[in-house]
């Protein structure tokens, strides 16, 4: 019987305990309920009624913006979209400059292509072109055509085809399948698979490239020997055919059009026109060209497939502003490079020429998903990318890298005088080159040389006893150097690429390093 007793005095202390613990809680609770609420809300969840941002002080009634506040929030969301459709963008309507430049040149059919005999010179605004092999360049298109037949002839140099958001079909030439023994390309258009063609063209004639886009763009390099351009010019005018498989019982007779010389531009507008090149790409192209969140961003702003970009007069000066924002910061992007692993050596300012290390610009694997600010910053200086720039090639291909600052971190200035030592045995079985391009156009620079570049094959350049080569950047040749000297101009910037074709290990295992751009004082 006690016991029992103690038991239930224990169980009803307890209870009472539980009852008065719960009475105070709740009375905790319902002194600190927020106002307005039955319970304490966290302020986190909460909207004040002012709230101080860059864009103003914006005013909200209870969580609700007011009139003022959403037509400024409008403005800036349309403005950010804007800026994101521009470092989104930049890899189509650097393609659709391109194709334009092409057409200005009257390249309009298959057969017909733009060749550089005579190699390519300053006049020609085309980013980070090459004065030290033969162009090839042209466009198909698939729509209009049909599956389209390249011809690729034995011992032509790099290759590329790409889609119209710059994206690699396939190579050609030594780091594609034929492996410079030339062959033939099949190219289908959206909506085609090899399986459609199974017993309708002979087996193993052609390799095929699928690409996902109407319009193509296809380009070679020539290689140059005994230092002339000759031997690649004719290679390719009597090597190269481009036909529609419509045709080719029959295939016409190829078109080619000189670019040596020519004034023609190929780059991009950095003004509202980006927005009218980017366009014409969306609408030409396939619905399946682009996932759906590129083409809702890109949508978000007017510009969608199938719909007439017309923006009314606000959202017009919105475009024109966020243009400016775009260029610039693309700009800021190569100049101001923020993730250090871009830096080919430790304590060096030479960027490599992959940018993101990756030509689908994944980054880490793709564990960190799309390198957004790598692939804006690559197609605002570049055209054309490849797996074959990425990967190790021992003696096929080509390797780059980027001099764009001297050995203090300042970009380079043309009114300054510049040296950069190269060591001897250059890491290519080819050739290596400097070129100097302009900050501006990112075009080869326009002084009184027409070709701004040194090539280490074929241009008769005054030797260190180490075997190493001296270059020399400035307004004027320094006495007795001027075989060493790729002119600048002043008030003006500038940058340089150095490029190895066919490179060989000491450029992979970094026992060959070029030394930094110094500024002569």
């Amino acid at each position: 019987m006690l016991l029992k007793k103690t038991t239930s005095t224990v169980l009803t202390l307890a209870t009472a305990i539980m009852l008065i613990n719960a009475l105070l809680i709740s009375s905790s609770s319902a002194q600190e309920k927020t106002p307005g609420f039955n319970t304490k809300i966290p302020e986190w969840v909460l909207t004040p009624d002012k709230v101080e941002t860059r864009l103003g002080t914006l005013e909200f009634f209870d969580g609700i913006p007011n009139e003022k506040a959403a037509a400024a929030l409008f403005n800036n969301l349309d403005l950010n979209r804007a800026l994101q459709v521009i470092l989104n963008g930049m890899p189509a309507s650097n393609f659709e400059a391109g194709r334009n430049g092409h057409i200005a040149l009257g390249q309009e059919k298959a057969n017909q292509a733009i060749i550089f005999d005579g190699l390519m010179d300053s006049n020609s605004l085309f980013l980070t072109g090459n004065a030290g092999t033969v162009y090839f360049t042209t466009f198909l298109n698939l729509e209009r055509d049909g599956p389209t037949v390249v011809e690729i002839p034995g011992g032509s140099g790099p290759g590329i085809m790409i889609d119209s958001f710059s994206r690699n079909i396939v190579d050609m030439g030594p780091p594609g399948p034929h492996r410079g023994n030339g062959g033939k390309f099949l190219v289908l258009p959206p909506g085609y698979e090899k399986a459609d063609f199974d017993g309708i063209i002979p087996q193993g004639v052609y390799t095929i490239a699928e690409s996902r886009s109407y319009a193509v763009w296809v380009l070679l390099r020539g290689f140059l020997k005994d230092g002339k351009p000759d031997y690649s010019s004719q290679l390719f005018r009597s090597g190269i055919k481009i036909y529609p498989l419509s045709e080719a019982a029959n295939p016409p007779e190829m078109e080619f059009i000189e670019g040596t010389g020519k004034d023609f531009n190929t780059v991009h507008a950095a003004n509202y026109h980006f927005y009218e090149e980017l366009h014409t790409v969306i609408d030409r192209e396939p619905i399946e060209f682009l996932d759906p969140e590129l083409r809702g961003l890109f949508a978000s702003i007017g510009i969608q497939k199938g719909k007439p970009f017309a923006p009314d007069v606000r959202m017009k000066k919105i475009l024109e502003q966020a243009a400016k924002l775009g260029n610039a910061t693309a700009r800021a992007l190569f100049w101001y490079e923020r993730n250090q692993d871009e830096f080919l050596y430790e304590g060096s300012y030479w960027k490599r020429g992959m940018i993101g290390n990756s030509h689908e610009y994944l980054k880490d694997q793709g564990l960190g998903g799309r390198n957004i600010d790598a692939r804006a910053q690559y197609f605002y200086m570049a055209t054309f990318n490849s797996p074959a720039m990425v990967w190790k090639l021992i003696g096929k291909g080509s390797q780059s890298a980027w001099g764009y600052l001297d050995s203090e971190g300042n970009y380079l200035d043309g009114g300054k005088n510049y040296k950069l030592n190269l060591p001897g045995d250059a890491p290519a079985e080819k050739f290596m080159s400097i070129v100097v391009y302009d900050s501006q156009t990112r075009s080869m620079l326009q002084t009184g040389q027409p070709y701004p570049n040194k090539n280490n094959k074929r241009d008769k350049m005054i030797t260190n006893d180490d075997g190493s080569i001296d270059l020399y950047f400035g307004p004027k040749a320094p006495e007795g150097k001027e075989a060493n000297w790729i002119q600048t101009v002043p008030k003006k910037g500038w940058f340089c690429l150095l490029r190895l074709y066919s490179p060989t290990e000491a450029w992979f295992d970094k026992t060959w390093r070029p030394g930094e751009i110094e500024l002569v004082k």
